[in-house]
């Protein structure tokens, strides 16, 4: 390497740089009130960071399989959308629903990637757990055309590494892809970027949890 020449910036951290990332993201989540917390694993070290989210969406369902007509009292107007359409044609009206998903996110260390990785599980109100296709067809159009090329390996089901638990998990083997070049960026501009906020900001948006843009201008990296 020449004189004056920088290390390259590294896409990886340890664990320690991961707690204290997450000590310093937990601060400011308690400032702004995010709902971000420290979940410790008894009898362990080991632990991670842990947020619950209410996710409304929309799903279109046909009135037969509803059982429910656009006049029906029991349904706020604000709530539904009623689309009808000429049936002569084979088109069945539609109710568009605004339902409420609930998401639980984690984030965890991985020792064997040496990078934090995203795993969440999702349910409906009454506790159903949301299927694989169910959580992959919630992902925002924009995100799921980068995806298209290989969903399945991107977003997958595994067993939480710390409870023991089926979770949906973001495959951390493109992380590579979008942190090198974010942490070059801020080498080259002499900037300290607190990992855990570079990182969850992309792909935190990819199942629906955005990261306040406070994060960035608020967290600093540790020492």
């Amino acid at each position: 390497m020449m004189a004056g020449e920088r290390n390259p910036a590294s896409c990886y951290l340890d664990e320690r740089t991961f707690r204290l990332c997450c000590q310093l993201f937990l601060q400011h989540s308690e400032t702004i009130q995010d709902g971000w917390s420290w979940e410790q694993i008894k009898g362990t070290d080991e632990g991670f960071i842990k947020k619950t989210l209410l996710i409304p969406i929309k799903s279109s369902i046909s009135h037969q399989q509803l059982g429910c007509s656009i006049q029906d009292e029991n349904m706020a107007a604000d709530d539904i959308q009623a689309n009808v359409e000429d049936e002569t044609a084979g088109v069945q009206a539609v109710c568009e629903i605004h339902a409420v998903l609930r998401y639980e996110y984690h984030v965890l260390y991985s020792c064997s990637y040496q990078i934090p990785v995203l795993y969440f599980r999702a349910s409906t109100l009454d506790g159903r757990p949301l299927s694989l296709e169910e959580v992959w067809s919630y992902v925002h159009p924009n995100y799921r055309q980068r995806l298209q090329q290989g969903p399945w390996d991107t977003l997958t089901q595994q067993e939480h590494p710390l409870l023991g638990q089926a979770f949906f998990m973001l495959h951390p083997c493109r992380t590579e892809e979008f942190m090198k070049p974010a942490l070059e960026l801020a080498q080259a501009e002499n900037k300290k970027v607190n990992y855990i906020v570079t990182w969850l900001s992309v792909v935190g948006p990819v199942v629906g949890l955005d990261v306040p843009l406070s994060y960035s201008t608020e967290v600093s990296a540790p020492d």
